[in-house]
Order: C-alpha cells, then structure tokens, then sequence
C-alpha cells in the first residue's frame, strides 16, 4: 500500500466511517425509504448471528420478511434467532449451518436450498473472515479468500437461477473500506508469495468482490446487484482480528446497527434499486469504488481474467 493511499484512506475514514460520519450522512436519509413491508418476501443472510448480519437480520424481521440465517456456530445461531423471534414477533426465521471456508460444502448448501424452497429475494453476502496467519483449509485453499470471495463467488453462481425466478431479485455484499487500498492481483490470489499481512489479504478479497459484483451485474441484467461499506463497525471480526485499532477507535465505531443501516436500505426500499447495478454504496449514497488518484482499477482484461480463475476454481468443486 502506498503512503499516499494510507494516509487519504485514513483521513477520509475519520471523517465518514466513524459514528460521526453515520450520524452526519444520516441527516440527509428519507425515512420513507425503509418504510415497507417485506411479507411473502425471502432473504438469505450469511454471518447472520453477531455484527452487522444480526442486526440486518433482526431489521428484516421486524418488516415481516422471511430470514434464512447460514451460520457457523449452531448455538450461537440458535440463540440469535430466538432473540430476532422474540424482539420482531416474527417465527419465519431458518438456521442454516455451514462453514464457508469448506468449498465443496458451500455448493452442496446451496444446491440443497434450492430444491427445498421455491424462492430468494434477496441474497446478502455478509460473513467476514480475517485471519492472523495463512491458513488452508482441508481442499489446500486459503482461508481467508475462500471464506471472502470464493464462497461469495459459489453461492452468488448456484443461487442466481432461484434468485432469477423470484420477484424482485437482488444481491447484496457487505465489503470493507479497506478495498479502497487494494487493486486487484490475479497473480497471487491464495496469498502464497510475500509475507502474509491478514488485513491486507482481507483488504484484496474485499475487492474482489467488487469486481466480481460488476461482472455479475453486467452477465445478469435482471438481478440488482450492490456492494456496501458499512463504516467502521464495533464487530467481533474488528474486536478480534484488529485489537489495537479497536480499543484505540472504540469510542469512534458505529453500532452494528448503524453499520446494517444501507445493507437493510439496499435489501427493503425501493430507492435503492433505482441507482444502477452493479455499484458500491456507503451511508445510502453511490459512491466510488476508488480512491482519487489511487491508481487501484484494474483493466476490464484483469477482471476478465479472475472471473475466469474463479469459476474453474469453483467447478472443480462442484458436486457431480
């Protein structure tokens, strides 16, 4: 990361991404907007239990939609739900278990979800992974890019025919300020060379899921797709994975309220869908997926290229 990317990365984030940024953007927000009933509609949620996924999950609820929460932990899942049933009154809330850093896995859920049920409205890729050093999992894939990207990749590719066939369809992903540092390296996707840095590597997966969400956007017209930045959020992912920056910034960082905000306006309202496909939002705005002068995009070719990587990666996963 260049000094000059660092340092504009981190002064724009002290004035946005912080709770102050939230309530200043929040002055400019229509109500309205989120003023809507989700009755009869269906929305998937990964990492559904804590954070920023608890929080869009229980916002949902409380609007009458149905919640299939895919987690890790059964009793930590187990005991959201029973919170988000009590707090909204609503019982159409589904545990699914299953560990997105095992690939093979990630399809046989997918496509066991959809001959099971008839409908997805709205798919919200927010599971997060950051890890501390590089791991593989049991397939030899590492950790952090399959649980961020590849597994986003799978469940975005088996559900699209479901999801195409439901009203109303959209896509969401949950990304991270930190993409705005990274361009996107084809060459050293399972970060194999250099030393491994888990906020960088976690940095370059969410942009990857930049890219990916623009080429879906423009392969499936019908979909509305988005990826957000939710601030600086008090999450476990930054309590746990970046404890220095959260004890120094604790005061700082949003409420995963705060944080779900734009996820749930790009779920439920209708203003949403009608900013173009395919974009990167923050505090209910478009906004760039760039820095200025960051020298971080990557060429149509490049981003060619890694949607091929990815979905020969995915087949040879796939279930026959």
């Amino acid at each position: 990361m260049s000094l000059y990317r660092n340092s504009a990365w981190f002064l724009k984030g002290l004035t946005e991404f912080t709770k102050g940024g939230f309530l200043s953007a929040s002055k400019n927000f229509v109500e309205k907007d989120l003023e809507t009933s989700m009755a009869g509609r269906s929305f998937m949620i990964t990492g559904a239990n804590s954070g920023i996924g608890k929080a869009t999950a229980m916002a949902i609820a409380k609007k009458g939609g149905t919640i299939h929460m895919v987690c890790r932990n059964k009793d930590k899942a187990e005991e959201a739900r029973a919170e988000i049933v009590k707090e909204s009154g609503n019982k159409e809330i589904y545990v699914h278990i299953l560990d997105l850093t095992e690939t093979k896995k990630v399809w046989e859920f997918a496509e066991s979800f959809k001959k099971k049920y008839k409908t997805l409205n709205v798919l919200i890729n927010n599971a997060g992974c950051m890890m501390a050093k590089r791991e593989v999992n049991d397939e030899g894939l590492e950790k952090s890019f399959v649980s961020n990207s590849l597994a986003v990749y799978i469940l975005i590719k088996s559900l699209i025919p479901l999801l195409e066939k439901s009203p109303e369809p959209r896509v969401i992903t949950v990304s991270s300020g930190g993409m705005l540092v990274q361009k996107l390296r084809t060459g050293n996707l399972q970060s194999q060379r250099g030393r491994y840095d888990g906020t960088m590597v976690y940095a370059q997966n969410k942009r990857q899921q930049m890219v990916m969400t623009e080429q879906f956007a423009k392969a499936h017209p019908n979909i509305h797709f988005s990826v957000m930045h939710p601030g600086w959020v008090d999450t476990p992912i930054i309590a746990n994975a970046m404890p220095d920056f959260h004890s120094s910034m604790k005061e700082r960082l949003r409420t995963p309220e705060q944080g779900a905000d734009t996820v749930v306006w790009l779920a439920v309202s209708e203003a949403a869908v009608k900013n173009p496909s395919g974009r990167f939002f923050q505090d209910r705005q478009m906004v760039s997926a760039h820095l200025p002068l960051a020298w971080t995009h990557s060429s149509q070719l490049e981003d060619q290229k890694f949607m091929s990587i990815m979905e020969d990666l995915a087949s040879s996963f796939q279930p026959q």
